[in-house]
């Protein structure tokens, strides 16, 4: 039959059972069991209702267990603990960062080797100053490395100028002196590539570059002041008083004359040579990138969050606006840095006297010809399609353009 179950053993009568011997947590409590009673009579008895209220919160705070400091700081009787402690801990961004918190979209990345382009590790925040003409020649302004005041006590944040996977850029008033600046602030885990300063600090890779371009150019935005914090970067940049980035500018009078885009078109060849002779190439060239000086006409090149070291070489990555990225890249998946520029600057120039891209409707380049408006001059349309040619070898380069007709305002024979 069926096997049946082994029987339990009967406790004998008359033996207690063994007792189960108390836990450690156990213990502890008995044993803190009197100090706890003790502290709640000292609350009780102290503050009354307001006393009760905040014993109670204190008891509902973890209580941190102290950490003890090695090295030197055990035989000086804690007097090196406040530094130590200072520099373990990473400075507090400013509210003028906190106010861009969020997240935003990635935005695609290029991944070209550069020097020094591997990330620091994150210290208690540094600076530094680019000095330069207008608002960056303030001597008031610490040097680099000792970024020691505030932002928010040097400037009074204004509205938001811009957003993208970037960062955010917020224009701001100095209060030194009343001049109008912008500070962009970029996540730090946004930034890719970092580089070196001729002083040897290290530095985001956007921050290298306008070092080497922005300084004592008009033509390109001048970086006045950068700062590193734990989570975010901080540029200070300058601003004109009344001024409109290109794209808007071209919206707001549907397209320019040729009189008015040539002198803005040679302002931003202008720009993008004085890059190339300092060895960077900026790789977003479009009218959102270019600052218009409403007082004076001066165009600026801004945002140099996708730009990179020029080489000779082709690029096999691509880094900026898809929609103004050359044939080559798309076709072959490279391209070189000159050829690539004038391909975007050649879409700039339409846009400034067509009021348009000259490919959001989906025009077929196979076809040869680039449809032109009527209006236009012949060396207009012969600038802008000699730019947008599909052979990255028939494109003209950068001092061709100089030495077109159109920029001299001379008619084709």
């Amino acid at each position: 039959g069926r096997a049946m179950p082994p029987a339990r053993p009967r406790p004998r009568v008359g033996l207690s059972r063994a007792r189960p011997r108390p836990s450690r947590r156990g213990l502890a409590s008995a044993r803190l069991w009197p100090c706890w009673r003790w502290r709640c009579w000292a609350g009780i008895s102290a503050g009354g209702g307001g006393g009760i209220a905040a014993f109670c919160l204190r008891l509902a705070r973890p209580r941190p267990r102290p950490r003890l400091l090695p090295g030197p700081a055990e035989h000086t009787r804690g007097a090196a603990a406040p530094a130590a402690s200072a520099a373990a801990s990473p400075a507090r961004a400013p509210p003028l960062g906190s106010a861009a918190a969020g997240p935003e979209p990635p935005v695609p990345r290029s991944r070209e080797r550069t020097p020094g382009h591997g990330r620091p590790g994150t210290g208690e925040g540094r600076s530094g100053v680019v000095a330069g003409p207008g608002p960056s020649a303030d001597s008031r302004v610490p040097p680099a490395g000792t970024a020691q005041e505030a932002l928010q006590e040097r400037y009074r944040l204004g509205s938001l100028l811009g957003r993208g996977g970037f960062g955010r850029v917020f224009s701001a008033t100095r209060l030194s002196d009343g001049a109008p600046v912008a500070i962009k602030r970029v996540p730090r885990n946004r930034v890719r590539h970092w580089g070196e300063l001729p002083d040897g600090t290290s530095a985001p890779l956007e921050i290298v570059l306008l070092a080497k371009v922005s300084t004592g150019f008009p033509g390109v935005v001048q970086l006045l002041e950068w700062l590193e914090l734990p989570n975010c970067i901080m540029m200070v940049l300058e601003r004109p008083e009344q001024c409109q980035d290109l794209q808007r500018f071209i919206r707001a009078r549907r397209f320019l004359p040729e009189e008015e885009a040539r002198e803005l078109f040679r302002q931003v060849l202008e720009a993008v040579r004085h890059c190339t002779s300092c060895g960077v190439l900026h790789r977003d060239i479009k009218p959102e990138n270019i600052l218009v000086d409403l007082d004076t006409g001066q165009a600026k090149l801004i945002d140099f969050g996708c730009g990179t070291y020029l080489q000779d070489t082709v690029y096999t990555h691509f880094a900026g606006t898809l929609s103004y990225s050359p044939l080559e890249w798309n076709d072959f998946g490279w391209y070189h840095g000159e050829a690539a520029t004038v391909w975007s600057l050649g879409i700039l120039l339409h846009q400034m006297v067509c009021g348009e891209h000259p490919f959001r409707r989906g025009q077929n380049l196979s076809w040869g010809q680039l449809p032109l408006p009527q209006r236009l001059s012949q060396e207009c349309k012969d600038l802008i399609r000699w730019c947008l040619s599909m052979n990255s070898l028939d494109r003209p380069a950068l001092e061709d353009l100089f030495c077109h007709p159109w920029m001299w305002d001379i008619p084709l024979p």
